[in-house]
């Protein structure tokens, strides 16, 4: 609970304002019985009216003074406990926006939207009650156990022996309890997460027409749920009546053997029915007790589940060289393994390019090729070797600079919600609209014309309204405007056409080309272009050299060349050779 310590400091005087109230509230709750006691005794059975309207009127004051606290803790409660949710959301989403590539690989993304709203609504709800009842049940429970020791100490050994067996009851349900709701929340994950997948391929699924294999993982996903929530939810079930029982099997003694007292002069009717009083005040704080320790448990599972986000590995320090990139590029002998994987992704590559020049990726699926683009903007770190960004360690280089310095188009195309401009201008938010439509000329992106309301057009969820070539070509758009040092794109004009791709490759290896530019790509059309082409094979390169040095000496680009080369370029090809 130490990652809460902040937060209490910052809502430390209403909370304090709150117990007090609470405390204020529970100290009237009690007095009510004992000024009921004395309505019987002195005024009722003493035949005075002036004692039932003293008494009477104080205990009506005192409950109005109660009510006052009651609606004073209310307020306050429902102000902290919201305020509280919003920034421990926030806090959250702000440590999820900070994970390392390996940290946010720790935890799927269905369970990260679930610790996000369930868990921190759990603590949301846990600390609600906590300042509005869960406070005021120990004070009643401990001061209706005094205050009916002073009335009858004889009698109160009944009291004491239902709050032993009560307190056996609670330990148990929440000893039984714990596990039981951490694998209910689990359960959630799995739900969350298979229709998050769902989502995400809803085309796919469409397709391929799974939608009974489907439909089984959601159920078999929600079945395990409800067993889960039944599993956690049968402990309170028996234990609430449990307690009841016992409570209700202590008030029936408590009026037998006052009976007796009263028949043997030993105690006042007064005194019998404040008793009785306390005994089901003492009913509801401990019913409330249980009720808090359910609550505590499924709060303390969530609030585990948080710190579990919490304690994730952090994005790398923003520390070291702040000198802005120039674009210079050099792999000597790295070699990375994934976390937790056991072989090697990348295994003692090495190549290198400069400013104006450009290299290219290629290899069969699963070579790697995309690994090094993540190497290259410093998701990972290298096992051994090392990326020399003009002539520094990536690794003592600030994280900020080095990706400030390397603008990505990825191999899948991620668009946001909003207008086709606001996507491009996330290479450049301070772009000009003029830098705007240049960037999309260069990209082939002449379609965004044609839209309705040209730049202004807006794009849904994950621009579904939109084709895959159309998402790549607004890709590489800002990927263009960000105008980095070095430009990675990574395989990112698989769906674009040949003449479209041989215009943007005129863009990107053009004679005036000043960037540093890697192509990831599977096309030999494509890689052939580039002045140096890295040949890559099970993580491992196998060829590294000029397009004509590898159609001599590598047997494996060889292949390549001719299961996706006719013996005469495409003209659109040729065009750009000329470039």
């Amino acid at each position: 609970m130490g990652m809460y310590r902040k937060y209490f400091r910052r809502f430390k005087w209403p909370f304090l304002i709150a117990v007090f109230c609470v405390a204020c509230e529970a100290i009237g709750d009690l007095l009510g019985p004992t000024l009921m006691a004395h309505v019987i005794n002195v005024g009722i059975l003493g035949s005075q009216l002036s004692a039932v309207i003293y008494w009477g009127g104080l205990m009506l004051l005192v409950t109005a003074i109660g009510a006052g606290f009651a609606v004073t803790r209310n307020i306050l409660a429902s102000r902290v406990s919201q305020r509280l949710g919003a920034d421990l959301r926030y806090d959250t989403f702000q440590k999820i926006m900070s994970l390392s590539e390996a940290g946010a690989d720790q935890i799927e993304a269905g369970s990260l939207i679930t610790r996000m709203t369930n868990d921190t609504t759990q603590v949301t709800q846990f600390v609600n009650g906590i300042m509005r009842v869960f406070m005021k049940a120990p004070i009643t429970c401990i001061g209706s156990i005094v205050l009916a020791s002073i009335l009858n100490l004889r009698l109160s050994l009944i009291i004491y022996a239902v709050v032993i067996v009560t307190g056996l009851l609670v330990y148990y349900s929440m000893k039984l309890s714990y596990p039981r709701f951490a694998l209910y929340q689990r359960a959630m994950d799995r739900v969350n997460t298979t229709v998050q997948e769902y989502l995400s391929g809803v085309r796919l699924v469409k397709a391929f027409g799974t939608y009974d294999e489907e439909s089984a993982r959601f159920s078999g996903a929600n079945e395990n749920l409800m067993q889960k929530g039944i599993a956690s939810q049968r402990v309170i079930t028996i234990t609430s009546p449990l307690i009841t029982f016992v409570v209700g099997i202590g008030t029936v003694l408590a009026i037998y053997f006052g009976g007796h007292l009263f028949v043997a002069g030993a105690t006042q009717p007064g005194d019998i029915s404040a008793f009785v009083t306390y005994m089901l005040q003492m009913l509801t704080s401990l019913m409330t007790l249980t009720n808090v320790f359910n609550t505590f448990v499924r709060t303390r599972a969530s609030s585990n589940r948080i710190g579990e986000v919490m304690a994730c590995a952090d994005d790398f320090p923003d520390a070291g060289d702040t000198t802005p990139l120039q674009g210079v590029v050099e792999l000597s002998h790295v070699t990375f393994t994934y976390p937790g994987g056991n072989v090697p992704a990348i295994k003692d590559v090495s190549a290198s390019v400069c400013p104006g020049e450009s290299l290219a990726i290629i290899g069969p699926t699963g070579a790697g090729k995309s690994t090094l683009c993540w190497l290259l903007l410093r998701f990972y770190d290298v096992d051994s070797g090392a990326i020399l960004l003009d002539g520094v360690d990536i690794r003592d280089r600030s994280v900020d600079v080095v990706r400030a310095g390397v603008a990505l188009v990825p191999q899948k195309s991620m668009l946001f919600s909003g207008t086709v401009e606001d996507n491009i201008l996330w290479g450049d938010p301070e772009a000009s609209d003029a830098a705007v439509r240049d960037a999309a000329n260069r990209a082939q992106a002449g379609f965004i014309d044609d839209m309705p309301d040209g730049f202004a057009s807006t794009l849904g969820s994950a621009a579904v309204n939109i084709s895959g070539g159309q998402k790549q070509r607004i890709s590489i758009a800002r990927g263009f405007i960000r105008d980095a040092p070095i430009l990675v794109l990574d395989d990112a004009t698989s769906a674009l056409d040949a003449i479209t791709e041989a215009k943007i490759r005129g863009e990107l290896l053009g004679a005036n080309a000043h960037q540093t530019v890697i192509l990831v790509t599977q096309r030999c059309t494509t890689a052939m272009f580039a002045d140096k082409i890295l040949v890559l094979e099970n993580g491992a390169s196998i060829g590294y050299g000029t397009h004509e040095e590898l159609l001599k000496t590598c047997t494996t680009y060889q292949e390549i060349y001719r299961s996706q080369v006719d013996s005469n370029i495409s003209l659109a090809d040729a065009t750009v050779r000329g470039v």
